[in-house]
This record gives structure tokens, sequence and C-alpha cells, in this order.
């Protein structure tokens, strides 16, 4: 969010705060272990090195973002953390991240729990802006996502206010079978695919000392290239909103 004031016509003295929603993004799929973590704290890590005030908000109960945070170097650009499946009570709502973060805050990154589904799949989808599907490639998570990708364009908040939808394969060996499956797979859907993010241990060691990609002074070219392709379709849409706004 960002504040400005406006001056007063006819009573001197009060302050009038207009409060702009950030743009929020979440990273979803019902199956575990497809990497919604890593997708998530490397967008927080992008979008907080390119000046953005960004928010991490953590709904899944394993708290992997939440760790991630707790490892970060106090030196490195201020990520500010959420852990949303702390909640007070089962009536709280999914919205109540918006009172926990900065009122400067312009984007939210969601990582989300597995199982996701029915009403809080709602809830959170009503909540976003832009929805990330990562999918790994193998035929239970290509069968999970099939059935995940039909909840969410069925879900009534969906219907009432579509959002823009893309897909990602993770953890990904190109030059095999079952990769090739994924990728014919997901070029059939109706929805975006985006990019491809390699199997490599990088994601692994970086996890561990709470670093995304854009936080080394030295990258794999490959593994930039492949995460240009998702932050520009991110970009892209996040422009479109503003636009739309305006």
């Amino acid at each position: 969010m960002t504040e400005t004031e406006t001056p007063p016509t006819s009573s001197p003295g009060v302050r009038v705060v207009t409060r702009v929603m950030p743009v929020r993004i979440m990273i979803a799929n019902a199956k575990g272990g497809c990497g919604k973590t890593t997708m998530a704290t490397n967008l927080a890590s992008y979008f907080t090195r390119h000046g953005e005030v960004t928010a991490l908000i953590d709904y899944d109960p394993q708290g992997s973002s939440m760790d991630w945070l707790q490892a970060r170097d106090e030196n490195l650009p201020v990520i500010n953390g959420v852990a949303a499946f702390q909640r007070l009570a089962p009536t709280t709502s999914t919205k109540t991240w918006s009172m926990r973060v900065p009122v400067s805050t312009s984007r939210v990154v969601i990582d989300t729990p597995a199982g996701l589904s029915g009403n809080e799949l709602s809830d959170l989808i009503q909540s976003s802006d832009v929805i990330i599907i990562p999918v790994i490639p193998s035929a239970i998570d290509i069968r999970a996502a099939t059935g995940f990708i039909r909840d969410v364009l069925l879900s009534r908040a969906y219907r009432i206010s579509p959002k823009p939808i893309a897909v990602v394969a993770n953890r990904v060996r190109k030059n095999t079978l079952i990769y090739a499956k994924l990728e014919r797979f997901l070029k059939s859907l109706q929805i975006p695919f985006v990019a491809a993010f390699r199997d490599t241990q990088f994601y692994v060691r970086a996890s561990e000392h709470g670093l995304g990609l854009v936080d080394f002074e030295q990258t794999d070219a490959k593994d930039m290239k492949e995460w240009n392709a998702l932050i520009g379709w991110v970009n892209q849409h996040i422009k479109a909103l503003k636009n739309n706004v305006n």
C-alpha cells in the first residue's frame, strides 16, 4: 500500500490518507512438494531487490517461508513476513495480513498450503491479483495439477472476478520423457505456460540462508533466463492492473 496526503479545502489540519492496495501474487497448488515456497521466496527477493516494499505471507502450517525469512541476513533488503497460518480463531479472515504489513507495501507474495480447496481456495483467489501454479514432472503431479486448475477455474471467486493465471514447470530435466509429457500437458491448457526451472541444488543451498537468486552477485545465466521469463509475465500483468486502476 502507499499513502498520499491531500490538502483539505475547508478543514485545516485534517490529514486525508488514500491507501492503494499492493499487487498480490499467489503461488498455489493443492499438491505438496511442487516448489511453492521456492517460487514465493524468490519472487519476494526479486521485488524487494528492485525497490518494492514487499511482504511475504505464509499460509502453509509448515511455515517454510517464515523459516526462510528467519535465516535471511539482516543486511539484505528487508522482506516483511506474516505467518498467516497462525490464526487467532477459525473464523479469522484471510485478509487480516493487510493489517500486519507496512502501509507502504507495494508487493505481496502469498505462499499457500498443500490441500488447498473449497472456501479457503476461493477466499485466497479473491484476495489475489495474479496466480502462479508450479508443477513438477511426474504422472501424479500432472494429474493433481489437472484437478487443481479445474478447481481454480470453477471457484466462485474466480468466476466472479477472473485473475491472470500462469503455470510453471519446476525441478525439470528437459531431456527426459516425463518432462516432454509435462510440457505437452501444460501447453494443452487454456492458460499460459510461461517458464520451466531446471533441477539444481542451488535453490536448496539458497533457501538454507534466506537467499533468492537475485541476492547472489554472480548467478548462472541459464537460471536468470528462466526467471526472467516468469518475471516478465508477472510484470506485464502488474502493468495491466495499474492501467486498469488509472
